[in-house]
């Protein structure tokens, strides 16, 4: 009798046009890869020796695999940055790695590595490679890499072979762009394990849950492991950091400040973050990670995002409440709910400047009217577009007016019928990597957003 009434109420409530409860993410991809990821920091931290082990079961034919070295995009390898694949092999047997500018600068190593497959394999298939690589890390970096000798520190985010797979499409090519900014696309992977192994005493960060640290390969070095079911991406920091850590909001903070000093105190980061992630949870449902991994990377000037982990620059206390609620807000748009940050950098950008606005009450400083009219109309546009024009245009009319034109779709659809249909797109789309087609699905029944989003040129329209 309970469970004939609780259908009926279900039912009753669907057919309400209510939500019994918030809606239940999606689970990770049954076959997505599985990650072996080594890296040895050299003693000065100013470069790194890897190596990968990736077990990957494609769901289309393939002949062969393709990663990418974003450490050798413009913006990073001017910066100092690189990355260099040294040898690689597939089922055990070594294999020459072709090597491919793929939009690096003249130069530079590339951005794209294909390892040639023995034999075509069929959709099902295991494939297993291993590669090994060098990093080398820009001193003084403004970049999502580098070290920082004046406080013996470094950090170091996408800086391995990240395969180049999404489901239902297949390997990702497109070159690298001339512009600071993400340009990255990769499906979830299981970390098996992280190992990063560095000198004795330093601290280490990274992603997912840490094991105890362990006596490393070598006298006077330390091995730190971490593990995590499904991220897209990874982060470490190294070197002489003071390590704060609590809960905020049932997921465990780890905040590494330099111990040299920042401009704000730890104390306040760690309230700033603590309050921005019980904001943004109200808005998009639980916050995705169980841990929360925070890096101050001195010489950056902004904020990166990765899975479970973000990186900041030496921010001044009176711009880090809206800098920590939108590098927070990428947990949920790119680290949860992925995207070609290439193709359509507006699906993870726009939603994370909105929730900035919303969580921070900066609403009203987001207005359509304030977007020059050459750029409105062009929120869709792709990386290779934005970095032709600047990345002043770039910020106006992907950040301003993304968030703009979702700020006014919800008060047009009403808050909280707005609200729901975020949260059950988040839901629907967990651990996926999504188009403007499922942006257009997840809000169908609330024309007030799908047209403004193709007013802005997001969407495409009807027809």
């Amino acid at each position: 009798m309970k469970l004939a009434l609780l259908s009926l109420l279900t039912a009753l409530a669907a057919l309400a046009g209510c939500s019994v409860g918030p809606a239940e993410a999606a689970a990770p991809w049954d076959q997505r890869p599985a990650v072996d990821l080594a890296m040895d920091v050299a003693p000065d931290l100013r470069s790194v020796t890897g190596r990968e082990t990736v077990t990957f079961t494609p769901d289309q034919p393939i002949c062969e695999l393709v990663f990418r070295a974003w450490p050798n995009a413009p913006s990073p390898a001017g910066e100092g940055n690189a990355l260099q694949v040294t040898d690689a092999s597939v089922g055990g047997r070594p294999t020459a790695p072709v090597v491919r500018p793929a939009g690096a600068t003249a130069g530079a190593p590339g951005t794209l590595v294909e390892l040639p497959l023995p034999a075509c394999v069929a959709a099902g298939e295991v494939v297993r490679a291993e590669l090994g690589f060098t990093l080398r890390l820009g001193v003084d970096a403004d970049e999502r890499l580098g070290t920082s000798p004046a406080t013996g520190t470094a950090w170091f985010g996408s800086a391995f072979p990240m395969l180049a797979w999404v489901r239902g499409q297949g390997w990702v090519r497109d070159d690298a762009v001339r512009i600071p900014g993400e340009t990255a696309v990769s499906e979830d992977f299981r970390l098996d394990a992280l190992r990063v192994t560095a000198p004795e005493g330093a601290a280490v960060s990274g992603a997912g849950r840490a094991d105890p640290p362990a006596p490393g390969p070598r006298a006077g070095t330390t091995t730190h492991v971490f593990r995590a079911d499904a991220v897209r991406d990874v982060s470490v920091a190294v070197g002489a950091y003071r390590v704060l850590e609590r809960d905020i909001a049932g997921t465990r903070l780890h905040l590494f400040t330099p111990v040299a000093g920042t401009r704000t105190d730890p104390e306040r980061w760690a309230a700033e973050l603590d309050g921005a992630v019980r904001r943004l949870q109200d808005l998009f449902g639980p916050f995705p990670y169980p841990d929360l991994w925070v890096a101050i990377a001195p010489s950056q000037t902004s904020g990166l995002e990765y899975p479970g982990a973000l990186q900041f620059g030496d921010t001044p206390p009176r711009e880090l409440g809206e800098l920590a609620a939108h590098e927070l807000a990428h947990q949920w748009f790119y680290a949860l709910v992925g995207n070609d940050q290439g193709r359509d950098p507006w699906i993870d950008e726009a939603f994370a400047t909105y929730a900035q606005a919303v969580a921070t009450g900066t609403q009203d400083d987001y207005d359509l009217d304030d977007v020059p009219a050459r750029l409105r109309g062009r929120l869709g546009d792709p990386m290779a577009v934005w970095a032709d024009r600047g990345f002043g245009p770039y910020n106006v009319g992907v950040y301003t007016q993304g968030a703009a034109a979702l700020v006014a779709a919800r008060e047009q659809a009403g808050e909280d019928r707005f609200d729901e249909a975020v949260r059950a797109y988040v839901a629907a789309n967990a651990h996926r990597v999504v188009t403007r087609d499922d942006v257009a699905r997840g809000f169908a029944e609330l024309p007030a957003v799908t047209d403004q989003l193709t007013r802005a040129g997001a969407l495409r329209p009807p027809g």
